[in-house]
């Protein structure tokens, strides 16, 4: 029984596996829909999963060979030259590059947004005080930006506005009681 669920385990996803030869499949056919018996499907999956078995495999002795226990890509990338594989290697190294441009640029633009998010915060509690007036009496903020504001959280702005207040208003009450002190000791 332990056998059978061990295997489950280790069987890679049918659906991803289909998903992947039949991508592969309908590049190379110019038929239409390409249907993959379930005994294929079984077949596919058991190679890719002895594949992956073997090229992690010889990565891991690669690492060892190196002193090291974690796999990175060029461990990956050697042994698949080394299983005698030598023409994946630089498909996947081209693959591998394009990932992590990828990557990079989404990183770049989430902290650009974090950056960008942070500072209107900022402005927001420096504007505070104001009321949402400038000296004119007009109002500073445009409608269209406080709607916004809301649908983006602002919602927060107002609980800091609320204890900024609160703290002014202890240490005015503080100052005041000093002053008081100070008057009745003369």
């Amino acid at each position: 029984m332990e056998k059978a669920v061990a295997a489950e385990v280790e069987e890679l996803p049918k659906a991803i596996v289909r998903r992947v030869v039949k991508d592969k499949l309908s590049q190379f056919s110019g038929d239409g829909e390409i249907n993959i018996h379930k005994d294929g499907l079984r077949a596919f999956c058991e190679s890719a999963r002895i594949f992956i078995h073997y090229l992690s495999a010889t990565a891991n002795d690669l690492c060892k060979e190196s002193r090291r226990q974690t796999i990175n890509a060029d461990d990956v990338l050697k042994a698949i030259e080394e299983i005698e594989f030598p023409e994946f290697a630089e498909p996947l190294r081209a693959s591998l590059d394009g990932l992590r441009k990828k990557n990079a640029g989404k990183k770049a633009e989430a902290a650009k947004s974090k950056d960008v998010k942070k500072r209107k915060e900022d402005s927001s509690l420096d504007h505070e005080g104001d009321d949402g007036e400038n000296e004119d009496g007009n109002d500073s903020c445009d409608p269209k930006q406080k709607s916004a504001g809301k649908k983006s959280g602002a919602g927060k702005s107002k609980k800091v506005n609320k204890k900024k207040k609160k703290v002014e208003e202890k240490k005015d009450d503080d100052e005041g009681k000093e002053d008081e002190d100070d008057s009745h000791g003369n």
